[in-house]
């Protein structure tokens, strides 16, 4: 594993995404301390408030502690909208650890580090907060994935015969089903009364139960090579049990493989999710999660005025891109005649 954490490091690309992502998983970890209003905040008064603008300089042009003016909303009879104005008559400091947050202001001052959405919830708080479900979904997944795909493949291959051909063809048939399709048409019949919580325990079940035939007909191609090495034989000849051969002698030589799927993996299942919450078929509002964020940016009138909506897709982008970045290089540290073969 360190030999493994070197050599990522060595690779530019790799580092980075490697760094990008132990960021993201820190900053979701510790998001009760970093955000600086609760999940639950709202003010409906500061609607689509624009993001706050800390200033470092004073009117006299001397270097000051970071503060900040609070916004007053108004009507413009000109432009017939509501529109956001600084209310010079009182500055207010940024502070850093107040009140069990990271930073935060005096008593009385807001801050919005990206703006505020329909609801007056702060944008840079809820992503911290949503972060945690669409970052862990993928990961929750694999649990249920990679264990039923291992066993799986491993038994289909090592016994071969029928019983290959009966759960490879029944595999096939899982494969066959649209994914995207039957996770809108399973998230669509859930019930509406269920919390955010159950809902995001079934979406996991749900990537699960229809990611796990692609990896183990690749598991079951590993076991067919693997079973007729002289080790296996040799456990076979002192009387070793077909389970006790499969867990301990055959599963185990696939170990670089599922890493490298593990990682690869965890982009899609995040992919998924947000799409879901995207359609309004995941996680429910007021609970957070970066596709039910996203979701409030697909008005073109958010998108031209309030482009600090958009947020939550660029951190979705980031967070793929670094899990494929890191997947790819493991592949090669692991494999490395899949990088003779590009």
């Amino acid at each position: 594993m360190r030999e493994m954490l070197t050599k990522i490091l060595q690779d530019k690309f790799a580092k980075i995404a490697f760094i990008t992502l132990v960021l993201l998983y820190t900053i979701i970890l510790f998001a009760n301390f970093i955000a600086p209003y609760s999940n639950t905040y709202s003010n409906r008064d500061m609607s689509y408030a624009p993001p706050s603008k800390i200033y470092t300089i004073d009117e006299n042009g001397k270097l000051t502690r970071p503060y900040t003016y609070n916004y007053i909303r108004e009507y413009e009879p000109s432009l017939m909208q509501t529109v956001f104005k600084q209310d010079r008559t009182k500055k207010y400091y940024i502070k850093i650890f107040t009140n069990g947050h990271l930073f935060g202001t005096e008593k009385g001052g807001q801050l919005y580090l990206l703006g505020t959405d329909i609801n007056g919830r702060d944008v840079f708080s809820r992503l911290l907060f949503g972060g945690r479900i669409s970052m862990t979904v993928g990961f929750l997944a694999l649990l249920v994935v990679f264990p039923i795909g291992l066993l799986y493949g491993g038994i289909s291959g090592y016994f071969g015969g029928i019983v290959d051909t009966l759960m490879m063809r029944f595999a096939e048939a899982v494969m066959a089903i649209p994914s995207f399709y039957l996770l809108i048409i399973l998230a669509a019949i859930l019930p509406g009364g269920m919390t955010s919580v159950q809902r995001f325990a079934l979406i996991v079940v749900i990537l699960a139960l229809i990611g796990w035939a692609g990896f183990a007909r690749v598991v079951r191609g590993m076991v067919l090579s693997i079973k007729n090495e002289d080790f296996v034989l040799a456990e076979k000849a002192i009387g070793a049990s077909n389970l006790r051969i499969i867990l301990k002698h055959i599963i185990p030589q696939t170990t670089s493989y599922v890493i490298i799927a593990m990682t690869l993996s965890v982009p899609s299942y995040i992919l998924a999710e947000s799409g879901l919450s995207f359609l309004g078929l995941g996680i429910q509002q007021p609970d957070a999660s970066w596709g039910n964020m996203l979701k409030e940016a697909q008005e073109f009138t958010n998108i031209l005025y309030r482009p600090w909506l958009l947020t939550p897709g660029l951190l979705i982008f980031i967070a793929v891109l670094s899990f494929n970045l890191l997947g790819d290089t493991i592949r090669d540290i692991l494999d490395p005649k899949s990088q003779k073969r590009v």
